[in-house]
């Protein structure tokens, strides 16, 4: 009976890992959820799976202090948020300061080119025009449009550079976290399947989802005063498509490994420990790119999404605890 339990843990745990596999390889072909839907199920399933299971299932806290209950996830957050962050301003920095200036000229120049039109407006109004003033003013209105004109070449040859290396060291960053983040979900999930079959499924679920969600097509703005896209996409590589793809179920064959074959078992503080680092890393997809920003966003579909999660987990806990 044992053996056949385990047999069919070790066949969920491979289907979960390809599950992984074609949600990444096939990113483009799959159904795409509301993103109103998918926040509201996001932020249901943190405060009501995530919060207390890594509160139940954290044998101590850090330096046995109850305040460090969640400081894992905290770390998970903090990591992301801040290496995101470090690239973001570190690429091409004396471009971006450059650009910004030229920004401001530009500015500049169409506020004086305004004045000089108005004032020249004013002169062709008068009764005995000034032909001489007239030249000068025209003249003047010419040379700041070729200026002008100058600028805005400088500032798209500057847009360009920036936008081409943001694209690459984001795309490695990215690249970088995500192999991580799907080999560590691999890890996670065998752990937890050999702990709780209900906390794995619904881990599994939503790792799933933010894959779904890293995956959406729709560009985001990074620097909103230069507008700067991030343009992420991995599915002109194909050998960094199929690592990608491959890494959740290659974490899942590692974590079989530590738990049948190796005499090294993978400690539950551990497990709890990544559980609670991969659950920041959610945590901030939840807020950076899940929750539709400003008035983008349908309230409805949020209001479903995390009602219909609530009544789900309700009848999951209910019927658990009838069995």
């Amino acid at each position: 009976m044992i053996e056949i339990d385990l047999i069919i843990l070790i066949i969920i745990a491979i289907i979960f890992g390809t599950a992984f596999f074609i949600a990444d390889f096939f990113e483009h072909k799959h159904h795409q959820l509301h993103i109103s839907l998918i926040a509201g199920i996001s932020v249901a399933y943190f405060f009501l799976v995530v919060l207390p299971e890594v509160a139940s299932g954290m044998p101590e806290y850090l330096l046995n202090f109850e305040i460090f209950e969640y400081f894992f996830i905290l770390m998970g957050f903090i990591f992301f948020h801040v290496s995101e962050k470090l690239i973001l301003q570190k690429v091409e920095s004396k471009s971006q300061k450059r650009m910004r200036k030229l920004l401001k000229m530009e500015k500049d120049l169409e506020f004086v080119e305004e004045n000089i039109e108005n004032v020249l407006e004013s002169e062709l109004q008068e009764e005995k025009l000034d032909i001489a003033a007239l030249k000068n003013l025209n003249e003047s209105i010419l040379g700041l449009k070729e200026q002008e004109k100058t600028i805005k070449k400088e500032i798209d040859q500057y847009k360009l550079k920036i936008q081409n290396h943001l694209n690459k060291d984001l795309s490695e960053f990215r690249f970088f976290t995500n192999f991580t983040y799907h080999l560590l979900v691999g890890i996670i999930l065998v752990g937890l399947l050999f702990i709780e079959f209900l906390a794995a499924f619904l881990f599994f679920i939503f790792a799933w989802f933010r894959i779904i969600i890293s995956n959406r097509s729709e560009r985001h703005i990074i620097f909103t005063d230069l507008e700067i896209y991030e343009e992420t996409d991995y599915g002109t590589n194909l050998i960094k498509k199929t690592l990608l793809g491959l890494a959740a179920l290659t974490g899942v064959f590692i974590g079989l490994v530590f738990e049948l074959v190796l005499p090294i078992k993978i400690e539950l503080e551990l497990i709890y420990i990544l559980f609670s680092f991969i659950s920041g890393v959610i945590l901030y997809t939840i807020v950076r790119e899940v929750i539709p920003e400003k008035e983008k966003g349908n309230p409805l579909y949020f209001l479903v999404g995390a009602v219909g999660f609530i009544i789900i987990i309700l009848f999951i806990k209910i019927f658990t605890n009838l069995i």
